[in-house]
């Protein structure tokens, strides 16, 4: 079990907006430029951290998020690097418009962390998940989407996200997610997958939480005498093309995993670019176009296919399929 608060996580594990609060003021305390823009919900998304440390820096601008995405485009139009957080069913739901107009087409640097993502609010319902969120960013050339797998991870994507020139959309999540990076060391490169367990029968590729899950999925699968590929996806938005084709060709069967609707996220960007690189079976484990009811993760992610006994499945499929095209 790699997911949820529950699971028997090794000790010092984070909680991923922790992660991403210690991880914002490690940045501003190395760069004045940083700013954090708070849509009244610090305390759950890790936020707070920045408004102790730095409460000159931080600014709740409340539950407005239209305005909120508004003044973050001025911060960034005026030199500042501003990150600004909340929950993507309110962030990119309420304030659409405003991310197109202001930040997209102006191509600002505005940070923006989506906090509680996917389905990790659990039992508060399908209005507080955000199940479409990569879809939505997705939309707006020139935005970077990185989705951190883990607490390591989380403190790359803040720290590239910075640096880079541009808006960038970082999903994170409720909870804890076992370490995927367990030296506590992560090269995160945008444009870039990391490679995270080698095999040369099937590729894994996965995102945020669903990377341990593959994890774990490889590790069934080695039981069995298969050995999977096991690629994190940490940039969504741009995909590594170059280790997408390299895995089509020297796999020559794919499995993506993502808690997120399938279409529209991961599975569909892959998919676009197996079919013009090199196109093999592709089988595809994530949210089939359906809100999600009110549940724990671990019940959410069991009804709706996505446990590593789903991404065996899935791989087996995908397998069988390539063998039969041989």
């Amino acid at each position: 079990m790699r997911i949820g608060e529950k699971a028997g996580l090794p000790a010092g594990t984070k909680q991923m907006r922790d992660a991403f609060g210690e991880a914002l003021v490690e940045l501003a305390r190395a760069d004045a430029r940083v700013v954090a823009l708070d849509g009244d919900l610090s305390s759950s998304t890790g936020m707070g951290a920045m408004r102790k440390a730095f409460p000159e820096r931080f600014f709740n601008i409340g539950i407005a998020e239209s305005n909120l995405v508004g003044v973050s485009a001025g911060f960034a139009a005026s030199g500042y690097i501003p990150f600004v957080g909340s929950l993507p069913s309110f962030l990119l739901s309420n304030a659409y418009d405003q991310l197109r107009l202001q930040v997209a087409i102006a191509g600002l640097s505005v940070k923006l962390l989506g906090s509680h993502a996917g389905i990790s609010t659990g039992r508060e319902g399908p209005t507080s998940m955000s199940i479409e969120d990569l879809a939505l960013t997705s939309a707006l050339p020139g935005f970077t989407i990185l989705v951190p797998s883990d607490q390591t991870s989380m403190a790359a994507a803040v720290f590239a996200a910075a640096e880079h020139k541009g808006p960038v959309y970082i999903r994170s999540s409720r909870g804890a997610f076992a370490q995927v990076y367990a030296d506590g060391k992560c090269r995160l490169a945008i444009g870039q997958a990391n490679l995270v367990r080698p095999g040369g029968d099937v590729s894994l590729l996965a995102c945020g939480m669903m990377t341990g899950v593959a994890l774990d999925a490889a590790a069934l699968l080695a039981e069995k005498g298969c050995q999977a590929r096991v690629l994190d996806m940490l940039s969504l938005n741009p995909l590594d093309r170059p280790a997408i084709a390299a895995a089509a060709r020297e796999t020559g069967a794919i499995v993506t995993a993502e808690e997120h609707l399938v279409r529209g996220g991961l599975g569909s960007s892959v998919a676009l670019i197996v079919a013009e690189e090199h196109p093999v079976p592709v089988r595809f484990v994530g949210i089939r176009d359906t809100y999600m009811e009110s549940a724990s993760v671990e019940e959410l992610m069991s009804r709706h296919r996505l446990t590593a006994q789903d991404i065996v499945r899935a791989a087996e499929e995908a397998i069988a399929a390539k063998r039969k095209g041989e």
